[in-house]
């Protein structure tokens, strides 16, 4: 939570980060529902993701961002995670990158996670891609990113926030 909501009480921390982790658990049993060829469990995956981005904003609205300091490691990266799927949910992802943005640069959340973040929020709403976090498509057994800005340096953005090299990363996506 952001610096002017540290005065949870341990108990309120412990229950927003069961719940955050919860919902993350949730989420990780369903995202092979996510581009199922069955349309009804894309709908069961859509409604999740929607419900828990409901929950997330919630949270935020009147917690602030859940910081590692505040909720623990795995809190963290669950909401984070959470963010990170609300794809048809644009305000939670803007919120998200706002407040995630606010904890980076007081050092409370990852700049890591947020450039995937960032990068998410760009394609969903149709801009350039900074960082090459979001894979569109596979061409000739190669990952391809969204579009991004200023490809040339793409690497060196990359290593700002301590992500691997473009090609080390989509190596782990290429078929064998």
């Amino acid at each position: 939570m952001t610096t002017e909501q540290q005065d949870l009480t341990d108990t309120q921390k412990s229950s927003i980060a069961a719940e955050l982790v919860a919902m993350m658990a949730e989420d990780n049993a369903a995202a092979r529902l996510a581009h199922s060829p069955d349309l009804a469990e894309q709908a069961l995956w859509r409604r999740l993701t929607a419900r828990h981005g409901d929950r997330l904003s919630e949270i935020v609205a009147e917690h602030g961002w859940p910081t590692e300091r505040a909720v623990g490691a795995e809190a963290a990266r669950a909401a984070w995670l959470l963010a990170q799927h609300a794809d048809r949910q644009l305000d939670v992802q803007r919120r998200a990158v706002e407040l995630m943005a606010e904890a980076v640069a007081e050092g409370a959340a990852s700049a890591r996670d947020l450039a995937f973040l960032q990068d998410r929020l760009a394609v969903n709403e149709g801009r350039e891609q900074r960082y090459g976090t979001q894979i569109g498509a596979v061409v000739d057994g190669r990952p391809v990113p969204w579009p991004c800005e200023d490809p040339e340096r793409l690497d060196e953005r990359r290593a700002q926030v301590g992500i691997e090299a473009f090609d080390e990363y989509t190596a782990r996506f290429a078929p064998e």
